[in-house]
């Protein structure tokens, strides 16, 4: 004990010390009876014996001092030492049978601490009362705090008796789970057993002054476990709710456990429904399944199966298949119409740690086509603008080899939402040879045009279909695959000349293997081309050369370390290429066109068997071309508005400006392609970068709008024939971009739109998802200072902006037209710290409307959220509105109002 005594009482103490070890010896066992302690209420404590050892701190005397209380064996009650001390006074009357303890005074037994302003000890009835002192300002100050283990209670007052290890608690307050829990009286039984009278339960922070909270005369309380009562109701500030329960079972257990979900209750165009609602199994600690149904009162019905499964340092992944039956209407009307649609979604990542030689990783994204647009229970519009699904389900191993040899087999996926055109692979197998450099060194050392020559092998095999939405997986799907293989073998080298100039060479050797060709004739009789199938193998080899030159060329103008622009630097990256393309004719076969009404007019056509097969056909035309490229790069040092900074800082003016062309010097007219620029240009350092490019073509068009063997500057035009260009750049900003400290780039959102292949950002929208919130990083807790900053408001309001720009003209064949130009924008605004407020949007300028626009609003209700969502216009025209409890144990209970966008099935 530290104490501030003087030390002459402190030596009186010491001389008394043989009559309390004399008094404790004397102890009876008695029964415990009801004693009231000087305050107006008692409380819970935990199995607190008589203190065996008593230690005692003197901060004065820098003493350390053990009084031990001596006792037969016969009579022994205590089982460990009991530590215990007090701020003002600790004093023992032998006369009452008891020690009291003042002002922030603590007992600590094994695992259990009491602290409280004031704990009496009285050893006649061997119990213990701890409860709080008045102030001066008449204040009820210090309240008993009892913690055993990771529990903690915090009572007004407690009682608690030793022989029979019971309690009574008054005004008792603890945290169970996601709950808090307030009771008048509390009676413990045992450690796992409480009953509890005119109770309140909560998931409010603040259980005194709850924003809601459920009351209930009579309850049994197992900690960790289960809260079991028996009539409750709901009250709402305050104000009783009609929601009424004849008793009640909440879970308190934090281990995830089976059980029911409560379905949503609604009407829409399909009648009333329940969605929603079904069963949640816990499985094991490794893999879950939720199944969900809705039923709408016409018939229409959907279906959700949900799995999560993990293996720490091995695998974990998710599993979602969703069908729906739909109708439209009822039977016997002009508008009736029925369908179903489906959609699979499986994602798997292996751990990095699991096989450092082999990896299993899957994505899958299939189903109907129309299944985002029709179907009833999915709000995440982003979706439906998103017209591409696509999977991918991969193994790989790689062989621990000299050289090393990789191995990889895929099932790949890609579908057209809105054509219904799917493309898949099952599957492809790749497999690659290392580089290998056969003239190299043992040193590893490369030098010159001989020991950098290195080669590689590599096969790439498919199976490949392609089918539409009605036909996926079934029988004719499967007769129309093409299937082959592709070997090659790429020969390349590298070498510098004259110091600065950088040479590398290449041949590219390439032979594919089909299992089917077609050959083609002409039938006179019905005037048409018969296509004929040879099933066999089959196979064709090409190769080609090729060669470039480049080097860097830097150039710098200073202009002294006193101006504010120092320097301005220019990369230079010029290169040549040369490439020959050999003519495969041999591979080409040719038949005429020999109509019976007049045998003369006869046409030759040329073809070759492996066209449509898996690998196309060779290239027939012989090209021998030269290609030429700049890229140019501006930089500028500039004073840095940082006094205390030592360098100047650096900026780009123009990054990767590039300019390409080539010559196909086999060609016999039109040998120049056409000029491609592009480049980018940073406005904003870091932020915004205008990125542009074009094609300019030298040739002129005829009046057919075909290119032709003449200059446009010839043809009456200017130099170059201007045929496509685009513009376009990408902008994001906050007021955090305006604070007084810097801030770090945050990450972009990984949402389920970008997952099935759209957008990272909300310029498309935000999926309020069940729960309603449209501000999922809202769920981080503020604590500590961030959270008292935020109770009074200040002018500084928190928003963000993204902006995204795009413009594409095209003149190709002098239609001169801006075929796409459009803005799209996505903004949010904390108007308090409990409001916030957003808007996507964009306005498409070709055709002279607001592209897909959504608007929302939440409201932070402490323990409720509140949302708003609604899209105003478009198809997808609809609102949402949500209020519910955060905490996920609560969750049911929710209203949820939506209108539905109309989703009519066609028969």
């Amino acid at each position: 004990m530290q104490t501030n005594i003087p030390k002459i009482l402190f030596c009186c103490i010491l001389l008394l010390f043989p009559l309390v070890c004399s008094y404790a010896q004397e102890i009876p066992k008695t029964n415990s009876i009801e004693i009231r302690a000087e305050k107006d209420s008692l409380i819970l404590v935990n199995n607190l014996p008589l203190a065996k050892l008593v230690r005692e701190q003197d901060s004065l005397l820098g003493l350390f001092e053990t009084d031990t209380l001596k006792e037969n064996n016969q009579n022994q009650v205590i089982t460990d030492i009991v530590d215990y001390s007090a701020k003002d006074y600790m004093r023992l009357s032998q006369r009452e049978g008891k020690m009291y303890l003042y002002n922030n005074a603590e007992v600590v037994y094994q695992d259990m601490t009491i602290s409280a302003g004031k704990i009496i000890i009285d050893n006649n009835q061997k119990e213990v009362y701890a409860y709080g002192i008045v102030d001066s300002t008449g204040t009820y100050t210090q309240p008993p705090v009892f913690k055993q283990g990771s529990r903690t209670v915090e009572p007004d007052s407690i009682r608690f008796n030793f022989d029979t290890e019971r309690a009574l608690i008054y005004n008792s307050r603890t945290q169970e789970a996601s709950f808090n829990v307030k009771g008048a009286v509390t009676k413990r039984e045992n450690d796992s057993v409480y009953f509890m009278k005119n109770v309140r339960f909560t998931t409010s922070e603040d259980v005194d002054d709850p924003e809601y909270y459920f009351y209930a005369r009579k309850i049994k309380f197992v900690p960790s476990k289960k809260i079991v009562s028996g009539f409750v109701n709901m009250y709402i500030a305050d104000v009783p709710t009609p929601l009424l329960l004849p008793f009640g079972y909440f879970p308190l257990t934090e281990e995830t456990t089976s059980g029911f979900i409560v379905p949503s209750f609604g009407n829409g165009n399909r009648g009333f429904f329940l969605q929603n609602g079904g069963y949640y199994f816990a499985i094991s600690d490794y893999v879950d399944l939720l199944t969900l149904g809705d039923y709408y009162t016409n018939g229409s019905y959907g279906l959700r199966i949900e799995s999560n499964y993990a293996k720490r340092y091995k695998f974990r992944g998710n599993l979602r298949f969703r069908f729906e039956k739909q109708y439209t209407s009822e039977r016997g009307f002009p508008d009736y119409g029925e369908g179903s649609i489906y959609n699979l979604q499986w994602s798997h990542s292996q751990d990095s740690k699991a096989s450092p030689s082999s990896r299993f990783s899957a994505s899958v994204n299939l189903g109907s086509s129309n299944y985002y647009t029709f179907s009833q229970n999915q709000t995440n519009s982003a979706n439906v603008l998103n017209n591409t699904l696509r999977s991918s389900v991969s193994y790989s191993k790689t062989f621990d080899s000299d050289p090393g040899v990789n191995l990889s087999l895929t099932a790949s996926h890609q579908q057209n939402t809105n054509t219904g055109k799917i493309t898949m692979t099952l599957p492809t197998l790749q497999a690659s040879v290392d580089r290998i450099y056969p003239f190299a060194t043992k040193s590893g050392i490369k030098k010159g045009i001989i020991q950098n020559i290195n080669l590689q092998y590599n096969l790439r095999a498919q199976n490949k279909f392609e089918t539409t939405d009605s036909l996926f997986f079934k029988p004719q799907m499967f007769k129309e695959a093409v299937y082959g293989a592709q070997h090659t073998i790429p020969l390349a080298t590298n070498f510098k000349i004259f110091k600065y100039f950088s040479v590398s060479a290449n041949t590219n050797y390439e032979e594919n293997w089909v299992f089917e060709t077609y050959d083609r004739s002409y039938d006179s009789v019905n005037d048409r081309e018969v296509v004929d199938t040879i099933r066999g193998f089959d196979s064709y080899r090409t190769y080609n050369f090729g060669a470039s030159i480049g080097t860097t060329i830097y150039g710098q103008k200073n202009f002294g370390k006193d101006k504010k622009i120092q320097a301005i630097r220019h990369t230079m990256r010029p290169s040549i290429s040369y490439g020959i393309n050999p003519s495969f004719d041999q591979y080409y076969d040719e038949y005429y066109e020999v109509p019976l009404a007049d045998p003369t007019d006869s046409t030759r056509v040329e073809y070759s068997r492996f066209q449509n097969t898996l690998y196309g056909a060779p290239g027939k035309d012989f090209s021998s071309s030269l290609g030429f490229s700049i890229s140019n790069t501006l930089e500028a040092k500039v004073r840095d508005k940082d006094s205390t900074a030592t360098e100047p800082k650096k900026i780009k003016l123009l990054n990767n400006f590039s300019v390409s062309t080539s010559y196909n010097l086999a060609a016999d007219s039109l040998k120049l392609a056409p000029l491609s620029v592009r480049g980018s240009l940073p406005i904003i350092q870091n932020k915004l970068d205008i990125n542009f490019g074009g094609n300019l073509d030298i040739y002129a068009l005829d009046n057919n709008n075909r290119r032709i063997d003449k200059l446009n500057i010839s043809n009456g035009g200017s130099l170059f024939r201007l045929t496509n260009a685009n513009v376009s750049f990408g902008y994001s900003f906050s007021s955090k971009d305006f604070a007084d400290k810097d801030n770090e780039n945050e990450d972009e959102i990984d949402n389920e739109s970008y997952r099935n292949g759209g957008r990272r950002d909300d310029l498309l929208g935000v999926n309020p998802g069940l729960n309603g919130n449209l501000y999922p990083d809202d769920e981080e807790e503020i604590e500590g200072d961030e959270k008292e900053k935020t109770d009074w408001y200040n002018y500084r309001i928190p928003w963000d902006i993204r902006i995204s720009y795009t413009m594409t003209y095209n003149n190709r064949v002098r239609n001169n037209e801006i075929s796409s130009h459009s803005i799209m924008f996505s903004g949010d605004v904390e108007l308090s710290p409990k409001w916030k407020a957003g808007v996507s949007s964009g306005f498409d300028f070709v055709n002279t409307g607001f592209t897909y626009t959504q608007f929302r609003f939440q409201r932070d209700l402490e323990s409720w959220r509140m949302s708003f969502n609604w899209i105003p216009f478009s198809a997808r025209k609809s609102w949402n509105f949500f209020i519910g409890i955060k905490s996920s144990v609560l969750s049911d209970i929710k209203y949820d109002k939506r209108r539905a966008p109309d989703r009519t099935i066609s028969n």
